[in-house]
């Protein structure tokens, strides 16, 4: 088979996925997978009748993959966005879809989907300048986690302690950009600095692990220096990450759960979840099961 990797660094991100690129372009020959990896300024997309030959990389027309694989997750743009959609109407298969990908990176939305679906999710509201701090007393309640609507590793999250700290973050927020679109929601003192990632390929939960951030931080993330270990994958787990993958549309995902009592909440899901910490504390070869699954799903076993 032949895949393409879709792939650009982020400069905005705390640590670049390369661990995970590599390991996929690593292993995919074990696997009869020739793979390569681009860029989204390597397409050129021409919108024609004569379909299969309407993308070039670097200006040349090239066969279509049998797979297509996204890696840019919440960085995913516009240009990247209409590169994946219109290789799904060629008939290639992507991991994730175009849909699932911009469903997601917005938070907001991707929260009314889990609500609307009867997931747990922590109370979320919807910032509108001029701020009503005495409203989001009411309504969420402080601490309160102040996030921008899109965002990966932790980045564009905040925790206001008390309604002052937010009266003057909200200030400096509408004054550098009044048309910032940022998201409100309630802090679930139980998982202040520890969380829940949970692998789900392919409608699979394949690997959980606690997240647990270094001292003085509330972002559990690995990426920002957070020890990670294995964690027991009990039912409500299971279940609660393998649904909210069904309900957002991923097929590949990982799923962030925070603890709330003795049950769990939906912080977020992730279409191009980073897997260097699971792998490192879990008994689990995520590439391994990302390729098995691809084979299965294209009828290649």
């Amino acid at each position: 088979m032949l895949g393409w990797i879709l792939y650009k660094s982020d400069s905005t991100l705390v640590k670049q996925e390369t661990y995970e690129l590599e390991r996929l372009v690593a292993r995919a020959p074990s696997h009869g997978i020739d793979i390569r990896v681009y860029q989204p300024e390597d397409f050129d997309l021409t919108v024609t009748r004569d379909d299969r030959n309407s993308v070039m990389i670097n200006g040349e027309s090239t066969p279509l993959p049998d797979f297509f694989l996204p890696r840019m997750g919440a960085g995913t743009n516009y240009f990247a966005l209409a590169v994946i959609r219109h290789l799904e109407r060629l008939g290639v298969h992507s991991f994730n879809s175009a849909e699932s990908i911009d469903t997601v990176k917005d938070k907001l939305y991707s929260h009314q989907i889990l609500a609307q679906n009867g997931l747990p999710v922590p109370k979320t509201m919807l910032v509108k300048f001029p701020v009503n701090p005495e409203l989001v007393k009411k309504q969420i309640g402080f601490p309160v986690v102040v996030k921008t609507l899109s965002g990966s590793q932790g980045s564009g999250v905040f925790l206001c302690e008390t309604l002052n700290h937010f009266e003057d973050l909200m200030q400096m927020v509408e004054l550098t950009n009044p048309k910032a679109n940022i998201i409100l929601q309630e802090f679930i003192a139980d998982s202040r600095g520890r969380d829940l990632r949970v692998i789900v390929i392919g409608g699979r939960a394949v690997a959980c692990m606690e997240r647990v951030a270094e001292e003085g931080s509330f972002k559990a993330n690995f990426s920002r220096g957070a020890s990670v270990r294995p964690y027991p994958m009990t039912p409500e787990i299971e279940w609660l990450a393998i649904e909210t993958a069904r309900v957002l549309g991923l097929e590949i995902a990982g799923v962030d759960l925070l603890f709330a009592g003795d049950h769990y909440k939906v912080c977020e899901a992730n279409s191009s979840p980073g897997f260097e910490g699971v792998e490192s504390c879990c008994e689990v070869d995520v590439v391994n099961e990302i390729y098995n699954f691809l084979c299965i799903r294209l009828g290649n076993f």
